[in-house]
């Protein structure tokens, strides 16, 4: 018995981590001789709708299906999608039939992270945006969470694990437990341990709201590490906050008042897109958590649209093999394979799998800067 409540990577490659369903439905198409061929899309909404959403998750549903006897065609990640299908699998049903519920998991989840990831990126274009929030969800998926907040094209993200299997750097200070550790009153001995015991690499940032007026940690803060502080972070919480914005603000003016303008100030607690397009003219940057990691998964489904051919779906769904295309405009346009798509639609599905045999890389800066600019292009959180 394992330790943890994890379900392995083994149970996940193999199809064990599946319905139960789907392993009766084997039973039933190997007992009648039956495993036609098909075509199953992933899709959330049949029809645009305006209400666009970030694809993430690819890598993963790659890995699940890469070495099965499939054709998969997918959209990037960091690709915006408002309808029509987001990956199409062609195969023999049986091949990929057990993979259903890890497939949708997979895209889904990380999927509803990365869109929550991309509001925060647009409510504050310009200022500094970390993921904190790995520590809302089991430990298991802290990887997806920060993975996907990059293809949004955050900043950074707090989580060492998720940090060494995505080969990024977790950034993070100090918590109020070392503030606590010291004492009310210590604030300063905290400071100046966190100085001397933390690499020369690690910023300078002193949390500033565990005892007292912000203002009055942030001066102890200036007076302790001097010219060594490069920034302070306010977590006050929400309960004793108040109007943040004016706390921010006040904070603000006492360091440039004693010429501390170049320590910057970063914000964190209970934050969403709201809150950092009142508050970004006035910080440096922002620590975002529960908004992105507790972000609502994708309602993605796996449809059989086609059967040896002929065109086939269940009731209020789309029958046939789609394309999806984005023109010039922004638009998202969903139309049948083989017809002719819109005259300056680029087309969205691309090649992932071809005979079992990957046929994309993965680059999550790369997909960062395409989620940016479809942003930019469909015109997603507009104010």
């Amino acid at each position: 018995m394992s330790d943890f409540d994890i379900v392995g990577p083994e149970a996940i490659r193999e199809g064990v981590a599946t319905d139960a369903y789907f392993q009766r439905t084997e039973a039933a198409l190997r007992h009648a001789g039956k495993n036609p061929r098909v075509v199953a899309e992933v899709t959330a909404d049949q029809f645009p709708d305006g209400e666009f959403e970030l694809l993430a998750g690819v890598k993963d549903a790659a890995a699940l299906l890469e070495g099965y006897d499939v054709d998969v065609d997918a959209m990037h990640e960091g690709r915006l999608f408002d309808g029509g299908p987001v990956m199409r699998i062609e195969g023999d049903y049986l091949e990929f039939a057990r993979l259903e519920t890890s497939l949708l998991g997979f895209l889904s989840h990380a999927s509803g992270c990365a869109t929550a990831a991309l509001e925060t990126r647009v409510a504050a274009p310009d200022s500094t945006v970390f993921s904190f929030g790995a520590r809302h969800v089991h430990p298991s998926i802290a990887a997806m969470v920060e993975r996907s907040a990059l293809v949004a094209g955050l900043d950074g993200f707090s989580h060492v694990a998720a940090g060494e299997i995505l080969g990024k750097e977790a950034s993070g200070t100090m918590p109020h437990a070392l503030m606590i550790a010291f004492g009310r009153g210590n604030q300063a001995e905290a400071f100046r341990a966190f100085d001397e015991g933390v690499p020369e690499d690690v910023p300078r940032v002193a949390l500033c709201d565990t005892y007292g007026d912000e203002t009055e940690e942030v001066l102890r803060a200036v007076d302790t590490l001097g010219d060594r502080l490069e920034s302070v972070r306010l977590d006050t919480t929400s309960s004793r906050r108040g109007d943040f914005r004016h706390i921010v603000r006040e904070v603000r003016w006492e360091l440039d008042e004693r010429g501390h303008d170049d320590v910057g100030i970063f914000v964190s607690g209970g934050l969403g897109p709201a809150e950092l397009r009142h508050l970004r003219d006035e910080v440096e940057g922002f620590g975002v958590g529960g908004y992105i990691s507790n972000a609502n998964p994708v309602d993605f489904a796996l449809d059989i649209v086609e059967v040896d051919g002929e065109p086939a779906a269940k009731r209020g769904k789309l029958s046939g093999t789609k394309e999806v295309y984005r023109t010039a405009d922004g638009g998202h346009h969903v139309g049948l394979r083989g017809r002719p798509g819109p005259t300056d639609g680029e087309s969205l599905l691309e090649p992932l799998i071809r005979d079992g045999e990957l046929v994309r890389d993965f680059d999550i800066d790369g997909a960062a800067l395409r989620a940016r600019e479809d942003a930019e292009r469909v015109g997603f959180g507009d104010d």
